[in-house]
Parts: C-alpha cells; sequence; structure tokens
C-alpha cells in the first residue's frame, strides 16, 4: 500500500466517489481490494470486507485497471504481442525532439476527451484532427490518454493519431504492467507514463527498464516532495545514460484536493534542482498552463518542457489556441 501525503479538503466528493476525507489522513493507495474476488468456473465471489470500497478516486482507477488488464491479457496474450512488434519502426526520440525544440519550453499537447474530476472536455472529439492541429501549432510531442472507463480514451485513439501525425507520442495510463508498456508500443507510442504515487519503488525500477527494452522512454510523474525524493533515489539513475530517455514530471495538481498550484514545480526545483541536473532527465510541468506567462514561470523555475491538455482541448481551434499559449 502506498501512503501519499496531500491536503485533503473534508467532506468533499472526488470523481465518482462520495468519500469523506480528513485533514489528518493521508490519501491511501491499496493496489488491490482487500477482498480479491476468486474465480470458481463463471461465478466469482468475494469475501464481505468492511473496507472493500475503493477510498478515493486514484484507488478506483487503480482497481480498475488492474481488472481491465486481467481482461485484456485474457484476450490477447502476452505472446501475442509480442509478435506485433515485428516489424515496428524504431520509437520516435522523445527527450530529443523536445531538448532541439526551438519553443522553450517544448510543449507536449494532450489530448483528452474527458476526467473524473471534470467530467467530459470536449464533447466534439476528433483525435485525428486534434493531432493534425497540434502540430501544426507547434506542439513537439503529443500525449493520448487511452484510459477508457474514466478518460474516455483508448489505444485506438493512439493507432489513429500515430497514423495521423509523425510527432512523437506518450502514451498517459495508469500503468500497473510490463503488458500495458507491450500494448503502448503496439499502438504506436514512442513514450510511456510511469506515475510514482501508485508504484512501489521496484515496480517504477523494473517497468523504467521494461520500456527501455521495449525502446519507449519514460515520463515519471510526481506531485510532491516526497515523491520526487524516492523518484530520485531509483537505482535506475546509475545506469549510463538513463536521463537520455527518461522524464521527470512535476504535475501541479494536488492529489486530495485536486487544486492546481504552479507553486509546486517552483518549490521542488528548488529544492531538488541538484538532484534533477546530475540525472540529466529532462523536466517537465504538468497542469495548471494556461498562458505564456505560466510558461515562462515554470521555465524560470527549471522546466525543460510544458503538459498542457484541458486548456488547451476547451478550445474550438487547438492550432490557434496552441499557437496563442506559445507566442503569447
Amino acid at each position: 500500500m502506498l501512503v501519499i501525503q496531500c491536503k485533503i479538503q473534508p467532506n468533499r466528493c472526488y470523481g465518482s466517489l462520495a468519500t469523506t476525507l480528513t485533514m489528518e489522513r493521508p490519501l491511501e493507495i491499496r493496489r488491490r481490494p482487500p477482498n480479491p474476488k476468486v474465480k470458481v468456473a463463471h461465478l466469482e465471489y468475494a469475501v464481505p470486507h468492511a473496507e472493500a470500497e475503493p477510498r478515493n478516486i486514484l484507488e478506483e482507477i487503480v482497481w480498475a485497471k488492474d481488472r481491465e488488464v486481467a481482461v485484456a491479457r485474457e484476450r490477447v496474450s502476452l505472446e501475442a504481442l509480442r509478435q506485433q512488434l515485428d516489424g515496428l519502426p524504431a520509437c520516435r526520440d522523445v527527450v530529443g525532439a523536445l531538448r532541439a525544440s526551438c519553443r522553450k519550453p517544448a510543449v507536449i499537447a494532450e489530448i483528452k476527451k474527458a476526467s473524473p474530476s471534470k467530467g467530459v472536455i470536449r464533447a466534439d472529439f476528433d483525435p485525428i484532427a486534434i493531432a493534425q492541429g497540434y502540430a501544426a501549432g507547434g506542439a513537439s510531442c503529443l500525449s493520448v490518454l487511452t484510459d477508457k472507463q474514466f478518460f474516455q480514451g483508448g489505444f485506438e485513439v493512439l493507432v489513429d493519431v500515430r497514423q495521423a501525425v509523425e510527432l512523437p507520442l506518450l502514451c498517459k495510463d495508469f500503468i500497473l504492467s510490463p503488458y500495458q508498456l507491450y500494448q503502448a508500443r503496439v499502438a504506436g507510442a514512442d513514450a510511456a507514463l510511469l506515475i510514482a504515487a501508485i508504484l512501489e519503488d521496484q515496480d517504477l525500477t523494473y517497468l523504467h527498464k521494461a520500456a527501455h527494452r521495449l525502446g519507449l522512454s519514460v515520463l515519471i510523474e510526481v506531485h510532491d516532495a516526497k515523491e520526487l525524493a524516492r523518484v530520485l533515489a531509483l537505482p535506475l539513475w546509475q545506469q549510463a545514460g538513463a536521463g537520455a530517455h527518461t522524464l521527470i514530471g512535476i504535475n501541479n495538481r494536488d492529489l486530495g484536493s485536486f487544486a492546481v498550484d504552479l507553486a509546486t514545480t517552483e518549490a521542488l526545483t528548488e529544492q531538488f534542482g541538484e538532484q534533477l541536473r546530475t540525472t540529466g532527465a529532462l523536466l517537465v510541468s504538468e497542469s495548471g498552463l494556461f498562458t505564456r506567462d505560466d510558461l515562462d514561470r515554470v521555465q524560470s523555475a527549471g522546466a525543460d518542457a510544458v503538459l498542457v491538455g484541458e486548456s488547451l482541448m476547451r478550445q474550438h481551434d487547438v492550432t490557434a489556441a496552441l499557437e496563442t499559449l506559445i507566442g503569447g
């Protein structure tokens, strides 16, 4: 079980969960339910348990993702996915594309139809048109939500976007298993997201290694000082050239309150700046970026790139919106 320290607002409903949380209680992410279902023939049983319901939206997502992956593995085996790797072109260099961008900070533009906290963000969702609009507007890389249940995305969206643009693509999902990395690679991803809040240290290290073997770059996302300290202490940084295919993302969104504050990037870069530079990893600031002033603010704090989603997805003309964000 992961325990995440974050500011929780009492008596607030998060996403689809009517969960009462307190300021004193840290956000706990249990990887699986305390009473996992047991399958007997065609029936499933679960022993009643007082803590059988998810305590927060992130835990709900993780539990659902665990079930989703299990179902996917029954439909398409890992070996079948491995066979689909044959003949695939090499992954595009995500880190290189961001570093080479003439626009500073470089922009990772996100394709996202919905979210648990905001509901549907873009009703007229055309991922191909959005991807092409982002490419025309100056994005250096695209992020594609592939979670279906909570974000209304899918690997089919990633496939469509891959066929539509030449930009490097980040698969953004709640990755718990190497199987998902294979799914991402087969669908056309060049990089994958690993969220420190839902993964133990050994899982982060193992999945990072598995992604590297598939040719995928990795964006490791943190939300606070405790998570960043964990990530910086991982043994993966002892590997030669680890920073050449790794990004560290600072998400400015508090996991408990969902409040967004760019001061998160500023505070973490001030506290861990030297260690971040030592890794050689590219630094990405995520969430809460709406204006050129916002981009300048996080760039001044040390961000090499930004990941922007909702503020662009709500605009009718994403090309114009991105150009305005970049140019001010």
